[in-house]
């Protein structure tokens, strides 16, 4: 693989980390995440996967370390892991870590594949244990699917971390409960705050809790130790005493994390955002179709050269950060 330029924006971060997404299809439809009558993009519109492996390979020659298979939910793309097991061959390129955001639905039926694919850790959607609460939130979704995944994952030899929204008057009771769980599941746990992208039903600003409330609710009855451990994500870590576990607080509304910003998400179509928050981006599947390489490096450069310092949300805008709901972003 060719030596090229490494990937730098205009404040002089290093971008080494990928959230890729494959698709903009989910077979849950979550409130915070979606409406509920989301149209989605023909399928002529999205990347091939022999695109997408192709812009992985580009990309790690560039100096990226880390990539997220995102969606939509993942999974449901045809033809997925094949190219899970392309991109799991990149670390003899450089590639150090490929991961997967899923909502575990289908988990159960891939997970031994994934792992054999270069999987070895993944995060796994889920904001409530109970199961009338959970098809609420998803519109119908079968919780117990998801656990049966989480199972699958954990016994294929997958490390499975849970990304719980934190949503008020919905599920901040639950805090406690899930950290516990996930310790004797022996999985981490991350709990996110809500946020403002894309026309959703409702007020999230009803629902927007600042994690410095769960944090309060999880240390009146667990002993959270600060650690230096980190992902390739936002993520600020806490060991759970007595557990071996740990929690993640994910906080770009109440603590914001951009400084240190280390990524771009690449939508299936080929759309590449620099920032989740924002509508600077560039369009790269008609680029790479007829520019070949060097169209495509000009083009990522220029992207980065005009990356945001930093999001903008505002929980209690009137209008979302952007008009882009997170399953078109890539998560």
């Amino acid at each position: 693989m060719h030596d090229a330029a490494p990937l730098i924006d205009g404040f002089g971060r290093r971008i080494d980390y990928v959230r890729m997404s494959v698709t903009d299809r989910c077979n849950l439809r979550c409130t915070y995440c979606m409406a509920e009558d989301m149209q989605f993009l023909p399928r002529r519109d999205l990347l091939t996967l022999e695109e997408l492996a192709g812009l992985a390979r580009h990309l790690v020659a560039r100096g990226v370390k880390r990539i997220r298979l995102t969606g939509g939910e993942p999974l449901v793309r045809r033809g997925f892991l094949d190219l899970a097991r392309e991109l799991g061959a990149l670390r003899a390129d450089g590639l150090e870590e490929l991961t997967l955001t899923t909502n575990g639905v289908l988990l159960s039926q891939m997970a031994e594949q994934l792992f054999d694919a270069g999987i070895r850790r993944i995060n796994v959607s889920l904001d409530t244990l109970a199961p009338s609460r959970f098809a609420t939130i998803t519109r119908g979704g079968d919780v117990a699917r998801v656990i049966e995944g989480i199972d699958a994952a954990r016994a294929a030899g997958i490390a499975v971390k849970i990304n719980m929204v934190a949503m008020r008057g919905v599920n901040d009771t639950e805090f406690v409960s899930m950290a516990r769980w996930c310790g004797e599941r022996g999985c981490d746990l991350s709990l996110i705050e809500t946020m403002p992208l894309g026309e959703v039903e409702g007020e999230r600003a009803d629902n927007y809790l600042p994690l410095t409330h769960a944090r309060a609710a999880l240390e009146r009855e667990l002993t959270l130790m600060p650690t230096t451990y980190q992902t390739g994500g936002p993520s600020r870590y806490f060991e759970v005493a007595g557990t071996g576990r740990r929690i993640g607080f994910i906080t770009p509304l109440s603590e914001n994390f951009c400084s240190s910003c280390n990524r771009i998400r690449i939508a299936a179509t080929g759309t590449v955002y620099g920032c989740l928050g924002h509508d600077q981006k560039v369009e790269l599947r008609d680029i790479m179709r007829e520019g070949g390489e060097g169209a495509l490096d000009a083009a990522m450069d220029a992207l980065l050269a005009g990356k945001p310092r930093r999001h903008d949300f505002d929980i209690a805008a009137d209008t979302p950060a952007t008009s882009r709901h997170m399953s078109v972003t890539g998560g």
